[in-house]
């Protein structure tokens, strides 16, 4: 219990260091959740067996419920019409008073400009499967417009709520990692506090060879690296992500160079 307890706070700590992805309304007009908490101390269980989207969302659940200005009306609000679902609202609360849903996303994303012409088209998932503008138009087109429904209406309803009154937020954190030969990217639109690493393929590796490395779990994706793991050197490292590369799946790691610095990377199968 303890040990799990020690995990929670980890990943809890790694979250509210993640960054949001962009400022303002700055990128598709979606505005931006702001809070501002101070690292604290979690004090909840959550099911390991969460993946990591809802994970991360019981963390949010939690930020949210220490902050005196904020009240949560509810959370996974499934909207349905004739026994059919239309979509699912992450949270609906009151911010100083005032109503805001809000929908939670935590990403991690590539750079890659051989992908799209614009620097939102160049940011795509680690195993080429999603891309940041497919769930930006995804947002604005589809999740966001749900509550504008009938069925919505009536929901708000019951909290006495105005649809006129009501803002709709995006809280939107990532995890941004450039390509190894190329890091000096300049972002305009997204944030570039949130650059947390680079990424690579095996023929890459040779640079690291007099280092160590770390395949965390995916739900430990989101913390801060730290010295206190089980270290593989690299032939070992080679031996245990080659079968997970060929699977087609970009595994995130933790590099230890010689002078003790941590970086993050992603390992990918696809360049």
């Amino acid at each position: 219990m303890y040990q799990k307890i020690k995990d929670i706070q980890k990943r809890y700590d790694g979250f509210l260091q993640t960054n949001n992805l962009w400022k303002n309304n700055d990128v598709f007009e979606l505005y931006q959740f702001e809070i501002h908490n101070k690292f604290s101390k979690i004090d909840i269980l959550i099911d390991e067996k969460l993946r990591l989207g809802k994970y991360i969302e019981r963390f949010v659940s939690f930020e949210l419920s220490q902050n005196k200005s904020i009240e949560i009306l509810a959370e996974n609000i499934q909207i349905q019409r004739n026994k059919i679902t239309l979509g699912e609202l992450d949270c609906l609360l009151l911010k100083d008073k005032s109503p805001v849903h809000l929908e939670i996303i935590y990403k991690f994303y590539l750079f890659d400009d051989k992908i799209g012409n614009t620097e939102i088209e160049h940011f795509i998932g680690p195993n080429r499967k999603d891309a940041l503008i497919e769930k930006l138009s995804k947002l604005k087109d589809k999740q966001l417009p749900i509550l504008h429904t009938k069925e919505c209406k009536n929901l708000l309803n019951n909290f006495k709520i105005e649809l006129k009154d009501i803002s709709q937020q995006i809280y939107f954190k990532a995890q941004l990692f450039l390509p190894i030969y190329k890091t000096n990217i300049n972002l305009k639109l997204l944030n570039k506090n949130c650059i947390t690493g680079f990424y690579c393929n095996l023929k890459d590796l040779h640079r690291f060879n007099n280092c160590k490395f770390f395949i965390p779990i995916k739900k430990d994706w989101i913390i801060i690296p730290h010295k206190n793991v089980d270290w593989l050197q690299f032939s070992d490292f080679k031996k245990e992500v080659t079968p997970i590369l060929e699977r087609q799946f970009s595994p995130l790691c933790w590099l230890k160079k010689e002078n003790g610095e941590i970086e993050k990377f992603f390992l990918v199968w696809w360049t």
